[in-house]
């Protein structure tokens, strides 16, 4: 049997600014896919949070872009925002959802979306990640690591299953095109176009040897969607492990050092992204820092066995600590770029207006 995992997140209000999800928000869409389970659409689901991001993880048969699984999703972000942000006022409410009508598919309508449809291994390890206060090309860095770099991931080198390599499939947001590069042979043009973590995303992994998927990821951009700045898009991810793939271990140790994520306080500024438990969820200091969360689970016929939520652990207190202090180190230069995004990325925030209203002012220079 092939199951589909299905992952899809949206910002339809928070509590407090943009700090997270309120409790009623949560048992309202509990209830939503808890409905759709006792009704056959769903096999199995699990509901939380990173920040202000409402995160559906679902499990069912249907296959990735299927309208009816899309269209739960659409209706339970509605729901919530209907019943819950709305009245009680939440902060931005229903904001990641840009479009009224259901088009058949939420991509480009919005919310984020991760799935992959797998035959489950004997033993089938997932880990779901999602971040809040950052874009897509945040997972870049980590992808790589977990599946290019022999000093990340031990398995590389020692296990003879590896050895044939992974081929990443990389998006062009811009032009909306990808290319697949296999690694290790293509490393060097897979770093040069990663790198640009703003334009180039990866979209997925899988063994080069026998095609078998590995991750996938959101690849969503809000601003090009909408045009103007409604938030960073707190992409998420999900990645198979163990068994002819990365351990455990290895897919987690590439956030045990933080790296600098564009988003941050009004999507505008680079920042650390601090690998958190789902409890610590929540974005505080300049709306941040960014956060990302890691939730294990072991697929068993569809079923959700878990999560172990696998930031909750202080062998990650390093890296929270690093995190705080580059954050800090960050906000001494104010909005004095590195600390500030480049123009490209501030076209889409409220600069423009800026630029607007003094564009008369300028004068030719002597």
């Amino acid at each position: 049997m092939k199951v589909t995992v299905s992952l899809i997140k949206a910002d339809v209000g928070s509590l407090a600014g943009h700090h997270r999800v309120h409790e009623d928000q949560m048992k309202v869409a509990k209830e939503k896919l808890e409905e759709a389970k006792r009704k056959g659409l769903l096999i199995d689901y699990y509901v939380f949070n990173c920040g202000d991001d409402l995160e559906l993880l679902m499990t069912h048969t249907k296959g990735v872009n299927n309208p009816d699984i899309h269209g739960l999703a659409w209706e339970t972000f509605k729901e919530v925002t209907a019943k819950v942000s709305k009245p009680l006022k939440l902060y931005a409410a229903g904001q990641d959802l840009l479009v009224e009508a259901f088009s058949g598919n939420v991509k480009g309508m919005g919310p984020g979306v991760a799935e992959m449809e797998i035959e489950e291994r004997v033993a089938e390890p997932i880990v779901v990640f999602a971040a809040d206060k950052t874009e897509p090309g945040a997972w870049n860095l980590p992808l790589y690591k977990i599946f290019a770099d022999p000093f990340n991931t031990a398995g590389l080198v020692i296990d003879p299953s590896l050895h044939g390599g992974f081929t990443f499939r990389v998006l062009d947001i811009l032009e909306a095109k990808v290319v697949d590069l296999h690694c290790p042979a293509e490393a060097y043009d897979l770093l040069a176009l990663i790198g640009t973590t703003g334009r180039y995303v990866i979209e997925r992994v899988f063994k080069t040897s026998d095609g078998l998927l590995a991750a996938v990821a959101s690849t969503s951009r809000l601003n090009l969607i909408a045009g103007r700045y409604v938030g960073k898009d707190d992409p998420v991810m999900i990645i198979r492990a163990q068994h002819g793939l990365p351990a455990l271990g290895e897919v987690l140790a590439p956030f045990a050092t933080p790296h600098l994520v564009a988003g941050w306080m009004r999507g505008s500024h680079y920042g650390p992204l601090m690998p958190v438990s789902l409890k610590d969820a929540k974005c505080s200091y300049f709306d941040g820092p960014p956060r990302v969360v890691a939730l294990g689970f072991q697929l068993a016929e569809g079923k959700l066995i878990g999560p172990a939520d696998l930031f909750d652990d202080p062998a990650f207190d390093r890296a929270r600590a690093m995190a705080v202090e580059m954050a800090t180190y960050m906000r001494t230069m104010g909005e004095f770029m590195p600390a500030r995004l480049g123009a490209e990325e501030m076209e889409y925030t409220t600069l423009p207006h800026v630029l607007e209203k003094l564009k008369d002012r300028f004068k030719p220079a002597e």
